[in-house]
């Protein structure tokens, strides 16, 4: 749908690497301004099974600050589908500046209670559609999505990479990046969730019986739970910014990067070890923090 040439493989160095450590940042946030990161990777194989399928309307699921929810939107819009995007909770009396793009971009929200959210079972019922439409569940988490992201690894030369470390939510990038990483490579994911442990089992249903790699699932670098935001992690994103010109997210990649710079603390990584960090992009999460609180 559009070309990769935008992304960047960046190594970068900061006060707090030992010298003995090389690392560098594999940016997809520089993929689409608004399709960013690994949401595209996620999507690709699901909007051309929906077109093979001969069907004209994407279903999807989100909160209202979703990544996912934007760029489903987005590639949707881009794709000539309909998108539909059922939203958990209720109707805010002013919508997210997520919500509001994804309306620009022409997807229908419907807002539903937590608990008819959860269950997701009757979408023919919340959205009032047929059979005309196809479901991508909530970030992207099936087969499909996994397989998408088994591209990332490849848009660079990977291989000399010992480590590979991915902000985790759903476990679909991190089960694609297990099974294309080589056998001598250790994926590492964070869980960006708190209490997340059965992420184990919806990454090990993803993976192929191929995958090779070593891998394991860090529970302790969540700083509190999803989405709960720390003046500690907004002071390690502006200085990190200012060290390397990398922004990161409030969600996602911001974590990620503090996690790597505490296992270095905990010494986690041989001497000699080279580091592949994911960005997966999500700097539109950004928007909801007041202006000038973030140095980028």
């Amino acid at each position: 749908m559009f070309s990769y040439s935008n992304i960047t493989l960046q190594s970068f160095r900061t006060s707090w690497m030992p010298a003995s450590i090389s690392a560098a940042m594999l940016r997809l946030d520089l993929l689409h301004p608004e399709i960013s990161g690994n949401k595209w990777f996620k999507l690709k194989h699901n909007l051309e099974a929906a077109k093979a399928a001969g069907k004209d309307t994407i279903v999807t699921f989100g909160g209202a600050y979703s990544n996912h929810i934007a760029a489903t939107a987005v590639a949707c819009n881009i794709a000539g589908l309909k998108s539909v995007g059922i939203i958990r909770g209720e109707r805010a009396p002013v919508l997210s500046h997520t919500l509001i793009q994804a309306q620009e971009n022409g997807m229908h929200l419907i807002f539903v209670p937590r608990t008819d959210y959860h269950s997701k079972a009757d979408t023919t019922r919340i959205t009032g559609l047929t059979d005309n439409y196809y479901v991508i569940p909530e970030g992207g988490h099936n087969a499909l999505g996994a397989l998408g992201c088994e591209e990332i690894l490849s848009l660079f030369p990977t291989g000399d990479f010992t480590h590979i470390l991915c902000a985790t939510g759903t476990g679909t990038t991190l089960a694609g990046l297990i099974n294309s990483a080589l056998p001598q490579q250790h994926v590492m994911g964070v869980a960006v969730l708190k209490g997340a442990q059965y992420l184990e089992k919806e990454i090990t249903d993803l993976l192929k019986p191929t995958a090779s790699a070593t891998w394991e699932l860090l529970h302790d670098y969540h700083g509190g739970g999803y989405a709960k935001i720390s003046p500690g992690l907004i002071d390690f994103m502006n200085h990190l910014y200012a060290e390397t010109a990398i922004p990161t997210d409030i969600i996602y990649t911001g974590k990620l990067v503090m996690a790597f710079r505490e296992m270095l603390q905990q010494q986690a990584f041989p001497a000699g070890s080279k580091v592949l960090l994911i960005h997966t992009g999500g700097l539109q999460g950004n928007l909801s923090q007041t202006p000038g609180v973030l140095s980028f």
